[in-house]
């Protein structure tokens, strides 16, 4: 669908205090609807951590069976999310807070579907300890490291020890032999795939390098998933679930037969670093809106706040961009600031004091942890009020 431009969003917002965020529904619904298709024959699991609202993920569940379940990244927030109706849970990264492990416990043991993340001895005795105190039986997921190496490089990200069946046949072992923890699936996040951008401005070069270590990456990944699911197999276990990727490796996880779901986030919401994609193009559906306090030269324009950067290795690409008027630019030795950020502007719409102007997040969900609200709109019209976590009264990281 088409993408807004500045006028549309300046009038739907006009008389809102600014800064704030917001959520544009027509686009975030298109993305629903693209990234559905883009799974095929497989199920969608929503990253939490790249959405962060209530009511976001309750209407992309709403939007269609494809959608399944919830990956969160927090232990109190799988508590609090149990607590909001939602279920089919899934930790996508170990905790081991003795009292966020027990409320889960407990929570599982009244028949909720919550499943903990684990990738190592360590984690499978310190979570049978308290189910044995519970006095339930706790299912677990295991961690499979998805990184490919090569010599002098890790294509990749640091996540778990288990590379292959070797390391997982005895944590495997382990589970099928305790009567306090089941295994209920697999994941591997290959992050090399799904989280890197391969079409970068500027960058021709270095986007070709990704390009080749993406697509022997590929290989590798389906490979050692495959490897894993042989052996677990090979042992008479029978799965729930094998979860894979993220929005950015749909095109290659979707075609693993041994996959049943992949994981996906940030594709709703479209923020910045989805620019720098290839294979796909999401429409930009969440932003925020500072307004311009100050005119210091003719082609200057000084905005109150806009320093909401993203997390991660320390760069540019982290900082969020004003999207529109079209042609605004961040001042290479002032960027986006924590009180004021100064703009260049050589467009052809007129500025004045006091008018908005709109900015992407480099990221998703985090956008979220800085405003309580997310305003959506539809049709023209502000429709209703999003509440993020922070609205709610919540931050679990």
């Amino acid at each position: 669908m088409s993408v807004p431009e500045y006028g549309y969003y300046r009038s739907v917002f006009e008389g809102l205090p600014t800064p704030f965020a917001y959520l544009d529904l027509d686009l975030f619904d298109a993305n629903a609807k693209a990234i559905a298709e883009a799974a095929g024959d497989k199920r969608v699991r929503i990253a939490s951590k790249s959405v962060r609202c209530v009511e976001a993920l309750q209407r992309i569940l709403d939007s269609g069976p494809v959608f399944q379940g919830i990956m969160c990244y927090a232990g109190r927030e799988a508590i609090w999310l149990a607590g909001q109706g939602f279920d089919d849970l899934l930790l996508g990264y170990p905790i081991w807070n003795r009292d966020e492990i027990e409320g889960i416990a407990r929570l599982v043991g009244e028949g909720r579907s919550i499943v903990l993340m684990i990738d190592s001895l360590e984690h499978l005795e310190h979570i049978e300890r308290i189910a044995r105190v519970v006095g339930v039986r706790v299912p677990v997921c295991l961690d499979i490291d998805m990184s490919t190496s090569y010599p002098g490089l890790r294509f990749g990200v640091w996540r778990s020890p288990v590379g292959g069946w070797s390391q997982a046949a005895p944590l495997v072992e382990r589970i099928s032999s305790s009567s306090l923890l089941r295994l209920e699936g697999i994941m591997g996040y290959e992050a090399q795939i799904a989280g890197l951008g391969d079409n970068v401005p500027g960058q021709a070069l270095q986007n070709r390098v990704i390009r080749l270590l993406k697509k022997r990456s590929i290989g590798e990944v389906a490979r050692r998933r495959a490897e894993v699911l042989e052996g677990i197999r090979s042992a008479g276990i029978p799965l729930r679930f094998v979860n894979a990727g993220g929005t950015g490796s749909f095109a290659s996880s979707r075609l693993e037969p041994g996959v049943t779901e992949i994981t996906a986030g940030s594709g709703f919401y479209s923020p910045l670093l989805f620019d720098a994609y290839r294979s796909f193009r999401y429409d930009p559906a969440a932003g925020f809106a500072v307004s311009i306090v100050r005119k210091p030269a003719p082609d200057i324009y000084t905005c109150l706040g806009g320093g909401y950067v993203a997390s991660g290795s320390p760069g540019n690409e982290k900082l969020p961009k004003p999207y529109l008027p079209a042609g605004m630019q961040l001042m290479a030795r002032e960027g986006a600031g924590e009180v004021q950020t100064p703009l260049r502007y050589r467009g052809g719409i007129p500025l004045s004091i006091g008018d908005p102007v709109f900015f992407r997040h480099a990221k998703a969900g985090e956008l979220c942890e800085r405003f309580d609200r997310l305003y959506a709109v539809s049709n023209g019209a502000v429709v209703a009020e999003y509440e993020t976590y922070r609205g709610m009264g919540e931050c679990f990281l």
